[in-house]
């Protein structure tokens, strides 16, 4: 067996671990990074990039029907199914070099291509290598998580890892969960032509607002996606096709894909020889991100956290403070994001109104404003949304966006949370006339109307001071 010794052990190249390895081996690190299966994980492959390429097929589908109002008569649109999966894997091609073995290997980054085992509280070995770190980063990620519904082994379904192989446009696509994938992959095969049905047996969209929530879901329904809820899957059969019987009824379709959340990749870790604790949920990490061993760190998905790419990037950022220089780095997530890309897009960033109220009680205020009454929405015709800001104290503690460009649009909230800007401070920029960006100005303005407008005191001012003005 080959002995490695080496600063830092990154396993997995998702998202998190490339991020790692590629700015500790540039700072001067010897790095070390295995995976077992593709570069650039789950996000590249089976997820964010392959997903928001096939909603673009679906959008670029529907926008052939709904012109008339500016004058284009709709058109029905020939899809070729087959060939909007090859736009998908041509996506994935054109960003797959940048997270390449060749590129990482190209940084100084040593790359083995295999699944790791811990052997010791420093040690993992890999294929025909044993590798000894300072320290390691598990950055394995999550798979979908498979419900033990009866029947369901027996049935071909779909997860997000196999959806894009598949080349057959399906007649009826059946969904189980009405989360973000689930409801994303309904809109996009709904304007492919396909009839779909969402089983969920909850609500749909349940860790959103669900004021802004049901302006999407509505959305979608009027789209011809049926969404089916607190219907809990008890069994699915081949019966005529693919049959989930739920608790409200028995539903039959063409395919069936299974969307009702993840799990933790820990199977092939065996943390435990590594005095690792964990759960069902992850790995457990304190607010350092350490584990139980404190020379290993866990980030992104298989840390049991918020489940989002861009959160694995903050904690690889994290990371190489701790790892590299020896600072302590807490991890917050006041100012996470996270957005779901129907259309229109909903996206959270902080304390959803329901927990602003738990929070804060009589200390919260809620600055809203419409999308129609923007004028770029209007002159696009864009203008079903709103934008909701929890304020305490004249800071943003959350904000809640639902419309066309919400994930664009909560990124400024992220920043006003993150570093501690007030609504004067949101107010205070200059937005480009006429853009969708307009809205978080407007909405910090109508948290200051009424104190301005509808203030008998500013009023009694003003007038005094044009008494007094030559």
């Amino acid at each position: 067996m080959r002995v490695i010794k080496t600063d830092l052990l990154v396993i997995g190249a998702g998202s998190g671990g490339l991020s790692v390895a590629a700015g500790a081996s540039q700072m001067g690190a010897d790095v070390t990074l295995l995976e077992g299966h593709k570069m650039g994980g789950d996000c590249l492959n089976y997820g964010c990039v392959p997903s928001k390429a096939l909603l673009a097929a679906g959008h670029a589908a529907h926008a052939m029907t709904v012109g008339a109002a500016m004058g284009i008569p709709p058109v029905a649109p020939q899809v070729d199914y087959a060939a909007a999966k090859d736009h998908v894997a041509q996506v994935i091609a054109q960003i797959a070099p940048v997270d390449s073995q060749e590129r990482f290997e190209g940084l100084g980054v040593r790359v083995i291509r295999e699944f790791g085992r811990f052997v010791d509280a420093r040690t993992v070995e890999a294929g025909e290598y044993r590798i000894t770190a300072r320290r390691i980063v598990i950055a394995t990620g999550s798979s979908p998580l498979v419900p033990p519904i009866p029947g369901l082994a027996d049935v071909p379904y779909l997860t997000n890892e196999t959806l894009f192989d598949l080349r057959d446009k399906p007649d009826h696509l059946l969904i189980i969960g009405g989360g973000p994938i689930g409801m994303e992959m309904a809109q996009a095969h709904v304007r492919l032509g396909c009839k779909v049905t969402v089983i969920e047996g909850a609500k749909a969209l349940g860790k959103d607002d669900p004021e802004l929530a049901a302006i999407t879901l509505e959305a979608l329904r009027a789209e011809g996606v049926e969404i089916v809820e607190g219907a809990l899957a008890e069994r699915v059969s081949t019966e005529g096709g693919v049959t989930v019987e739920t608790s409200e009824g028995a539903f039959t379709g063409s395919h069936l894909l299974v969307a009702v959340g993840r799990k933790p990749n820990i199977e092939r870790l065996d943390p435990e020889a590594a005095g690792i604790v964990h759960t069902r949920a992850g790995i457990t990490v304190d607010d350092r991100l350490r584990t139980s061993n404190k020379k290993v760190y866990a980030i992104g998905d298989v840390a049991g956290g918020l489940q989002f790419t861009h959160v694995a990037g903050y904690h690889a950022g994290l990371i190489i403070r701790e790892a590299l220089f020896g600072l302590p780095a807490k991890v917050k997530t006041a100012h996470i994001p996270w957005a779901t890309y129907t259309d229109p897009e909903l996206a959270q960033v902080g304390l959803t109104e329901a927990q602003a109220r738990e929070a804060h009680g009589d200390k919260l205020e809620v600055a809203r404003f419409e999308y129609l009454h923007n004028d770029r929405a209007i002159a696009t015709r864009q203008t079903r949304g709103l934008i909701k800001v929890m304020v305490v104290k004249g800071r943003p503690v959350g904000a809640s966006i639902v419309g066309h460009q919400a994930g664009e649009l909560i990124a400024t909230w992220s920043l006003a949370i993150a570093n501690g800007v007030k609504m004067a401070g949101i107010s205070a920029m200059i937005a480009p006339y006429p853009t969708i960006a307009e809205l978080n100005k407007r909405a910090a303005g109508a948290y200051f109307s009424p104190k301005l407008f509808d203030n008998l005191t500013v009023k009694r001012v003003v007038r005094l001071v044009q008494r007094w003005l030559p």
